[in-house]
């Protein structure tokens, strides 16, 4: 079997940037301006903090740049504005790069040197973060950390080299902007890629709640805090609070009143979520839809293929408080990436994919229709999507289940990472040990009782290995992300999967290697955005 031409890579589900993806020859440190605003690189941006950490443009980030080489450029343009979006038979007006959900498939090769023009077009200011890649620092669209944020009405160029081959997510990181549109698949391919296989799809997997009955992220998360709905059936007895029995004690709860506070939309607060994969709640939100490349399980995507090819999968979680069990009705899948980084094959009948992992499968099409389904774990609701082999016109109902979603799940732990880049063995030089704190009462979540600060820093230094202990004191789950690095899960030994994000389950603690190999200031947070912007951030910092 050959493996795939470039010409066949770029039949994925959605179109690559198009003519917006060029060449180059230019290639420098300091890119030109854009419009009212310039590039990292040009001025340098200090954040308020101690002093005694690297800048984000620093001399630091800059000489690790350049080890990374300097391939051809690749330009992109998004579009951040306000659109009409059609989700499958229902529209809805929300925010979108380029008017499309998810925004466009950016794809470049190893090496290359991607320049992405960000034009907000938004009456809000904004950024794009590049979810799991390992880059310069100033262009990791932090606002007040890495950069100012693009005002609206103003453009912004990221410019960096795309050193690591792996499955990638681009997103806004200003607020509850990511639970809109404001997402899109990155894909680096790899020019020794060693997998063979016919065709490639990618899988987007959202929640969505945006413009439904006049629900807005701003407003749910209004909601679940203090003086909200969650809050005033937690002052009447009516859900979790210090001393609560655990995950069942909302079975009984009666549904709120449909207005929960005036202008605000319907409640969206989410009672009686429980998950035994993991542990406890599956969420605290109750969204409307659950979405598979921006389209409703009514009205799915379809990918086509022929019986018998080996079809790559690209699975995305972009959503923004749900974890996603997915499985393809009739086939095993065979696990080959996590986070971008390769694993030993291990064959699985279900994946359950936190918020912003990613996971890359192999399957081999039978002769038929059938159904992908990514069901809302520990929530009613779950996403389709069809694979077809035949032209038929009957598809699975829209309430098909999949018996591969109660068999074989393979969890991330059990992963091993491929030989390439797997962690040499050795000791740590330094051990970092973070609480996860905060509780549904107050949702005062943060790490050591303490809410996001940007002038926090947990310091390390370059070329340490470094040991993260994070132990969930917390009755939910947590998928935590750290910008920058990727880290090695379990941190026992080396053996364990590269990610750059994962779940710590309630009342647990995990442990994570990393080599501070990469020099600035770096978020790590949780990845349910409801949790993060309510306090669930922090910064490592890297010292001179």
């Amino acid at each position: 079997m050959q493996k795939p031409s470039r010409r066949t890579l770029l039949r994925a589900p959605f179109a690559a940037a198009g003519a917006g993806l060029l060449a180059s020859c230019s290639d420098s440190d300091s890119p030109s301006r854009s419009g009212p605003q310039q590039t990292a690189g040009t001025t340098a941006f200090v954040p308020q903090g101690p002093k005694g950490f690297v800048n984000p443009s620093g001399p630091e980030v800059l000489a690790t740049e350049r080890k990374r080489g300097s391939g051809p450029v690749r330009m992109v343009t998004f579009t951040a504005a306000e659109s009409m979006l059609d989700l499958g038979g229902r529209s809805v007006h929300s925010w979108a790069y380029n008017e499309s959900v998810p925004g466009p498939l950016v794809r470049v090769t190893a090496g290359d040197v991607l320049s992405l023009t960000l034009k907000n077009r938004l009456k809000d200011k904004t950024t794009l973060h590049a979810h799991g890649v390992r880059l310069r620092c100033d262009m990791d669209g932090v606002p007040d950390l890495t950069q100012a944020s693009i005002a609206p009405g103003t453009d912004f160029i990221y410019r960096f080299v795309a050193a690591h081959p792996g499955t990638y997510l681009f997103h806004s990181h200003v607020g509850m902007q990511p639970d809109r549109a404001l997402y899109a698949p990155f894909v680096v391919d790899d020019p020794k890629e060693t997998l063979a296989y016919d065709q490639e799809w990618i899988v987007v997997l959202d929640d969505w709640v945006d413009d439904i009955d006049g629900s807005s992220p701003e407003h749910v998360l209004d909601q679940l805090k203090p003086g909200g709905s969650m809050a005033m059936n937690m002052h009447m007895g009516m859900g979790p609070g210090p001393g609560s029995p655990g995950p069942h004690r909302s079975a009984s709860v009666p549904p709120a009143s449909p207005k929960s506070k005036k202008g605000l939309g319907p409640d969206r607060v989410l009672r009686d979520s429980h998950s035994s994969l993991l542990h406890g709640e599956g969420g605290n939100v109750a969204y409307p839809h659950y979405l598979i490349n921006g389209r409703l399980r009514t009205d799915p995507s379809v990918f086509r293929c022929r019986p018998g090819d080996r079809i790559r999968i690209r699975l995305i979680n972009a959503g923004s408080e749900t974890a996603f069990r997915v499985a393809l009705g009739g086939h095993p899948m065979t696990v080959t990436h996590t986070d971008g980084y390769p694993v030993q094959h291990k064959t699985t009948d279900a994946l359950l994919i936190g918020m912003a992992e990613r996971y890359d499968v192999l399957v081999t099409a039978k002769d038929g229709v059938f159904p992908l389904v990514a069901l809302a774990e520990g929530k009613p609701g779950k996403g389709l999507a069809i694979l077809r082999t035949d032209k038929g016109k009957n598809l699975p109902s829209p309430d098909v289940r999949p018996a591969e979603l109660d068999r074989v799940i393979v969890p991330a732990r059990q992963l091993l990472p491929a030989d390439s880049v797997r962690l040499d063995e050795r000791k740590p030089d330094r051990e970092l040990r973070i609480r996860i704190t905060g509780s549904m009462q107050r949702y005062d979540w943060g790490f050591d009782h303490k809410a996001y600060d940007v002038r926090q820093r947990h310091a390390v230094r370059a070329g340490e290995r470094v040991r993260l202990t994070l132990v969930n004191a917390t009755d939910m789950w947590h998928p935590m992300h750290l910008h920058g690095h990727t880290f090695a899960v379990g941190g026992l030994n080396s053996e364990r999967a590269r990610k750059d994000t994962t779940v710590v389950l309630p009342h647990r603690k995990l442990v994570l290697d990393f080599d501070a190999d990469n020099p600035g200031l770096w978020m790590l947070h949780c990845h349910n955005q409801y949790h993060s912007e309510s306090g669930m951030m922090t910064v490592l910092g890297y010292q001179k």
